[in-house]
């Protein structure tokens, strides 16, 4: 059978120096390799298509901007907190590395609302801590925060949502079928899903995807309802892949938290990258995303 479809992909948190040329050329190459190599089959490049949200991250204009000298004292109480520890936890239980995350009552003091001078000493011990985990050896502390910063400006500030979800409909066209989605990424494509029922998508693909991490899962557009989320919209299939050593998947189990689809439930499926968890080319070029990819582009 021959491919009949186009695909979206829709990248994570930390591209605000980037362009959608410049990623589908990157990133589209490295989708096109797996679906290759997974299922013989061979994309032309206007094939895959990158929905840019990169630049809802800086002012107008401009191409980035610089990050700010921000340290612990920067780290807001709430959602980047509550996400710091929850990284702190999950790297402490697979990084020899990581000295183990403070008690359960240490951190429930602090998410409600302890003075600012313990949070701050909680976040410096976080920091702290995820610098020596093998996760984050690429990851400067102020870039750390920056990542905290733009998960919180997402799912807090309207107008940067819905830019995001923008770019994903402005690639929406009557020949895609499939979206793949990775990190930040998957919370913008399975919203924008959801929002547009009405979209020729049939396949959902989200790899590194934090959808199942609580301090995500109950802030979700739409809301759960009784501790599941709701199915995204036209997509009949959902595949999503993780590896188990990726931090920011911490959840990497969505099957339970969503309510069934068309074809059933969510289909979770595990892959190793190497010392590179995180890292969406190797995601792209694993046979199970591409054969995940594949099975939406063909009748």
């Amino acid at each position: 059978m021959g491919v009949v479809a186009r695909v979206v992909l829709v990248h994570g948190i930390g591209q605000q120096y980037e362009g959608p040329e410049l990623l589908s050329l990157r990133l589209g190459t490295a989708l096109r390799d797996g679906v290759r190599l997974a299922a013989g089959i061979r994309l032309a490049p206007d094939d895959v298509v990158c929905a840019f949200y990169g630049d809802v991250f800086v002012e107008s204009g401009t191409r980035s901007d610089e990050l700010p000298p921000w340290d612990e004292h920067d780290v807001e109480e709430g959602l980047e907190a509550d996400l710091l520890d929850a990284w702190w936890q999950q790297a402490a239980a697979i990084d020899d590395e990581v000295p183990p995350a403070q008690e359960e009552g240490t951190r429930g003091a602090v998410a409600f609302g302890a003075s600012r001078l313990l949070l701050s000493q909680r976040v410096r011990a976080a920091l702290d801590a995820l610098s020596g985990a093998r996760f984050f050896k690429p990851v400067t502390e102020r870039m750390l925060i920056g990542e905290l910063k733009q998960v919180r400006r997402y799912l807090d500030e309207p107008p940067v949502w819905q830019a995001a979800r923008a770019a994903v409909a402005a690639e929406i066209s009557a020949d895609i079928r499939v979206v793949v989605a990775h990190s930040l990424g998957s919370v913008v494509a399975y919203e924008a899903l959801c929002e547009h029922p009405e979209w020729p998508v049939t396949d959902l693909v989200t790899v590194g995807s934090p959808l199942g991490l609580p301090v995500i899962f109950r802030r979700l557009s739409p809301q759960p309802a009784e501790g599941r989320g709701v199915w995204p919209g036209s997509v009949v299939r959902w595949t999503n892949i993780a590896d188990p050593g990726d931090i920011v998947a911490l959840v990497n189990t969505l099957e339970p938290h969503f309510v069934p689809g068309p074809a059933g439930a969510v289909a979770d499926r595990t892959i190793t990258n190497g010392v590179q968890m995180h890292d969406l080319q190797r995601y792209l070029t694993a046979p199970k995303t591409g054969s995940a990819i594949a099975a939406g582009l063909q009748e």
